[in-house]
């Protein structure tokens, strides 16, 4: 993919400039233990509605031992998991669904371009693309290793109903 169709070119944020750490994405999202797919954002603008961050692959996540035995492959659907805490930090950060957890609603057009292996650091690009309050987030993505976009596609957000799942064991209290 040439860089003009970058949601956001890599020279437009620094990936040592760390602006939320592990800890503060812990403040946003809920997702913690093996689930967690983010390892620092680097990048904000709100008025071009982007976020910028990355997930750091290593020899140990969970998968690595059986997806596949010798040749571990990043699973497609951790990339999009990944997209979507991103989408996830951004919204709730900025408070743009008035929403307390935002879970999947959907996704489309979603491409593999290039595999993802332990040792790559994935960089994870969100652009907002409509917000419809208290309904649906619309965000386009794309991951990439090394300048080269490995994934993309558009994916949604809703607002998930936690005084539903109040009675189920390890769900969201209030």
């Amino acid at each position: 993919m040439a860089p003009r169709d970058y949601i956001i070119h890599p020279s437009e944020y620094d990936l040592e400039r760390v602006i939320a750490d592990i800890d503060e994405i812990r403040r946003w999202n809920r997702q913690r233990f093996e689930m967690e797919q983010l390892t620092a954002i680097v990048h904000e603008d709100q008025a071009r509605g982007l976020c910028v961050g990355y997930k750091d692959v290593t020899r140990d996540e969970f998968w690595v031992r059986g997806h596949f035995p010798a040749m571990p492959l990043m699973p497609g659907v951790l990339m999009c998991e990944a997209a979507a805490q991103l989408s996830s930090y951004y919204t709730q950060k900025h408070n743009l669904l008035d929403a307390q957890v935002i879970g999947f609603g959907g996704m489309e057009d979603v491409r593999f371009r290039e595999p993802v292996v332990p040792g790559d650091r994935l960089v994870i690009a969100v652009e907002r693309i409509r917000v419809r309050p208290k309904a649906m987030i619309v965000c386009r993505f794309q991951g990439l290793v090394r300048d080269s976009v490995v994934v993309d596609g558009t994916i949604k957000g809703v607002p998930l109903p936690v005084d539903m799942l109040a009675g189920i064991p390890g769900a969201p209290q209030g």
